[in-house]
């Protein structure tokens, strides 16, 4: 039982920034899409602005020919906003980890679990989701230490749980 919990908050890899993800190598692996998380992966929370290396790597992935989607708990304003400068589509209020909402982001995608990765910031949401809908799951640190307070507060466990994966050598760079 222990090891089948871990599984589901083990990310299948685990990178310091959206940066150090070779999107090359992914795509020789064969992913064809990509569901991607908002707040604290590709901008702080609560910012309006966007950096236009964000852009960049989005657009990139598009050239690429990675299909994407922004996979967001937050509000549809909020996440159409952002959808519009990437010119992806968003799906909002999701409810991470529902498997429902990651379903449906590959239905959005047209793309297979086994050739989508989703990369997001949180174990309990981004990663619990995306292994329990049979995804490829990339963790990356948070862009910033202030967050809502329920995200701060699972930062505890999630914390306890990174450095027991450490330990264990179960936490490996893309």
């Amino acid at each position: 039982m222990f090891s089948r919990c871990i599984y589901y908050l083990c990310p299948d890899a685990y990178v310091s920034s959206i940066f150090e993800i070779n999107l090359k190598a992914l795509k020789a692996k064969g992913f064809k899409g990509i569901i991607i998380d908002l707040d604290n992966t590709l901008v702080k929370p609560r910012s309006q602005e966007v950096s236009e290396e964000v852009i960049s790597w989005i657009k990139a992935m598009g050239e690429l020919g990675y299909k994407r989607c922004l996979l967001s708990n937050s509000l549809p304003k909020r996440v159409q906003a952002f959808s519009s400068k990437f010119g992806i589509p968003c799906i909002s209020r999701a409810a991470k980890p529902r498997k429902k909402v990651f379903l449906r982001a590959l239905s959005e995608l047209g793309t297979k679990s086994a050739e989508t990765a989703v990369i997001g910031d949180q174990l309990f949401t981004d990663i619990l989701g995306g292994k329990r809908s049979e995804l490829f799951t990339i963790l990356v640190s948070p862009l910033d230490k202030k967050e809502l307070l329920t995200t701060a507060l699972m930062r505890y466990p999630e914390k306890m749980i990174l450095n027991f994966l450490n330990r264990r050598g179960l936490l490996k760079p893309l």
